[in-house]
């Protein structure tokens, strides 16, 4: 693995397999990877990208990741959605694209990839902020989703914002913090849509310094004190990247985490301690 973790944002991979749109601006799309080999269908994997929802990232960094997966056998779709710094972006339509994203994009893998995608909802894995967009979709239209893997997930608007992390980044995706636009961060942070009514399981590493391992902990601690059943993972010698980089020492967890999501896995309990 590269000395710079930050290395997998620029890491070229595999072209996809096909490219679907599920709405009508070029970054209302996806990038679909067929899985390897001949096993059963499985459920679709949507990776859904981070950076803070900024247009400088795009679904491109996730490409390393997307490949590993599909080569294990999974049918994966990269999602993009429309990200602050861009005319249409941020408030509402970078939530709107990924919730609408999620509920179309089964049926259209489904059609490029005949043969390789179950029946039923897709299991989101999402990262930093796609985290976020990934539990907001869980939160608000739980039909829609199989699972969550959040890695690293900024999970609780208001205290981003207070944090201030990545100057300014949530202010920028809602137009200002809790007290400005109360009624956006009761729709789009996820410490309100507690409990989560899908499998989740959540995974930080303890180096993280781009999002505090404490922003997951609390989240996971609230949905449990409602009722929920989410997981928390916590990888000791983990930073922001390595949950996103195959060849990171994080990967095959992120792998049985996954997998643990499931319907014929025993479970995350079975698959890794949690906290």
């Amino acid at each position: 693995m590269s000395s710079d973790p930050r290395d997998v944002l620029t890491r070229p991979a595999p072209p996809p397999d096909a490219t679907v749109a599920y709405g009508d601006h070029p970054d209302q799309c996806a990038d679909l990877r067929r899985p390897a080999g001949d096993g059963p269908a499985r459920p679709l994997v949507v990776v859904v990208h981070g950076g803070f929802w900024r247009a400088g990232y795009d679904r491109a960094h996730t490409g390393p990741m997307a490949a590993a997966l599909a080569a294990l056998g999974h049918p994966v779709a990269q999602i993009e959605y429309r990200r602050t710094g861009q005319p249409d972006g941020g408030w509402p339509d970078t939530l709107t694209d990924v919730r609408t994203g999620v509920a179309a994009l089964p049926a259209l893998a489904a059609a490029a990839l005949p043969g390789r995608v179950a029946p039923g909802p897709p299991i989101l894995v999402g990262h930093s902020a796609g985290g976020h967009l990934a539990l907001y979709v869980a939160g608000r239209a739980p039909e829609t989703v199989g699972g969550v893997l959040a890695l690293a997930p900024v999970a609780d608007l208001a205290e981003a914002y207070r944090l201030d992390l990545d100057d300014g980044a949530v202010a920028a995706l809602l137009g200002g913090g809790p007290a400005d636009v109360p009624d956006r961060y009761a729709e789009a942070d996820p410490s309100a849509l507690v409990p989560v009514r899908t499998r989740t399981v959540v995974m930080h590493g303890l180096l993280d310094r781009q999002v505090p391992v404490a922003i997951s902990r609390a989240w996971v601690a609230a949905d449990r004190a409602a009722g929920g059943d989410a997981a928390l993972i916590e990888l000791p010698e983990c930073e922001h990247f390595g949950l996103i980089a195959p060849d990171s020492a994080a990967w095959p967890q992120v792998v049985a985490a996954l997998r643990s999501l499931h319907n014929d896995h025993p479970g995350i309990d079975a698959a890794l301690p949690t906290r």
